[in-house]
C-alpha cells in the first residue's frame, strides 16, 4: 500500500474533519501518499484527486461540514458511473479508498468494493442508522444542538404557558428525536419507528396541563408518521384540546452546522486512525466503526440494505419519564 485517498459523501456531519483529518496524518506516518477527492462521488468521477501533506489538514479538526465537500452524484448509480470512478482510481495509482459517509455513502463504497477495489467506509451519519457502529460521527453533537434548543424552548414555554412541538431531524430513524426526548425531558417524542395518533397526544399534553406543569415539550423527527406540521394542522383544526397554546420549531439542517464538539473529534480520530490501520492489515469491502467501546470494522455486505433499530427499552424509557 502506497497511494490512498480520502472522500466525504452525503450529508455532512460534525467530526467528518477530524476523520480525514486522522486518515490524512496516519497515512503519511505510515509512508503512503494520500490524497483528497472533492466532491465525493461526483468528484472521484470527475478525478478531482488532491494530494494532501500533514499541513493540508492543519485548522480542520474544530470546523463543522467536510472541507472536501459533498453532493448527490445520480451518474454514480448507473454501472458507467462506477466504471468511470474505478478508471479514476487506477488512472492515479490507488490502492485503497477511505469513504466517509453514512448508509447511501456505504452502499457506493460497497459497488466500489464489488469490483475489485480497496475500500473501507468511516461510519458518519447524524441519524445514528448504520449497522456497523453504535454511535456514527456526528450524532453527539447534533444531539447536544437538540438538546440546547429544547432547554431554551423550555424556558420561554415556562414563561407563557405553552407547549412547543420541536421538530429534529430523522427522516428514516427516530434515533435523534427519542434521545433528545429523554435527555431534554420531554413529555411527547415521536418517531418514524412507532405509530403514534394526534388524539394520543393530545391526550398526554393534556394531561399534563392537568397536573399543573408551566410547560410542555413534544419532540418530533421529521420522518415520523405524523410530523410536526401534520401534528399543528390537527390542533390548529380543534382536533383536540390540550389546555396549552401551542408553537412549533424545527430545527432542521441547523443540527449539521457548527463546530463538532467533544466526542465527534475524538470519535472521527480513532475511526480515521482505525480505516488507515484496517488497511494496512489488508482489510477490504468494510465499515470501520464503535461497537461497545472498540474501534472494528463489519464487512459492508453486511452493512447494505439494512437500518439499525433503535432498542425497545429505550422507548419504554420514554414512555416511563414523559408522566
Amino acid at each position: 500500500m502506497k497511494r490512498i485517498a480520502v472522500l466525504t459523501s452525503g450529508g455532512d456531519a460534525p467530526g467528518m474533519n477530524a476523520a480525514i483529518r486522522a486518515v490524512t496524518r496516519c497515512g503519511l506516518d505510515l509512508g503512503w501518499s494520500v490524497f483528497g477527492v472533492r466532491h465525493g462521488f461526483s468528484g472521484l468521477i470527475e478525478g478531482r484527486f488532491e494530494p494532501f501533506v500533514a499541513r493540508s489538514v492543519s485548522g480542520i479538526i474544530q470546523q463543522g461540514g467536510t472541507i472536501l465537500g459533498s453532493t448527490r452524484c445520480p451518474a454514480f448509480h448507473t454501472d458507467e458511473g462506477r466504471r468511470t470512478a474505478a478508471t479514476r482510481l487506477e488512472q492515479h495509482g490507488i490502492e485503497g479508498l477511505v469513504v466517509i459517509g453514512g448508509n447511501g455513502s456505504q452502499c457506493g463504497a460497497h459497488e466500489l468494493s464489488r469490483l475489485g477495489l480497496p475500500v473501507v467506509g468511516i461510519a458518519s451519519t447524524i441519524d445514528n442508522d448504520l449497522v456497523g457502529s453504535d454511535i456514527t460521527i456526528g450524532v453527539d453533537t447534533a444531539l447536544n444542538i437538540a438538546l440546547e434548543a429544547i432547554d431554551r424552548l423550555k424556558t420561554t414555554a415556562s414563561s407563557h404557558h405553552r407547549a412547543f412541538l420541536v421538530e429534529v431531524m430523522g427522516r428514516d430513524c427516530g434515533y435523534l428525536a427519542l434521545m433528545a426526548g429523554i435527555a431534554g425531558g420531554a413529555e411527547v417524542v415521536l418517531v418514524p419507528e412507532v405509530e403514534t395518533s394526534p388524539e394520543q397526544v393530545a391526550a398526554t399534553l393534556h394531561g399534563a396541563y392537568r397536573r399543573g406543569k408551566a410547560h410542555a415539550i413534544a419532540v418530533v423527527a421529521e420522518g415520523a408518521r405524523l410530523d410536526a406540521a401534520a401534528l399543528a394542522e390537527f390542533f390548529r383544526t380543534g382536533g383536540a384540546p390540550t389546555g396549552f397554546e401551542l408553537r412549533t420549531t424545527t430545527l432542521g439542517h441547523v443540527q449539521r452546522g457548527g463546530a463538532p464538539l467533544a466526542y465527534d473529534r475524538t470519535l472521527g480520530s480513532r475511526l480515521g486512525a482505525g480505516a488507515v490501520q484496517a488497511m494496512e492489515r489488508g482489510a477490504r469491502g468494510v465499515v470501520v466503526g464503535m461497537i461497545r467501546g472498540e474501534v472494528t470494522h463489519t464487512p459492508l455486505e453486511e452493512v447494505v440494505g439494512r437500518r439499525k433499530q433503535i432498542e425497545p427499552h429505550l422507548f419504554e424509557l420514554a414512555r416511563v419519564l414523559e408522566r
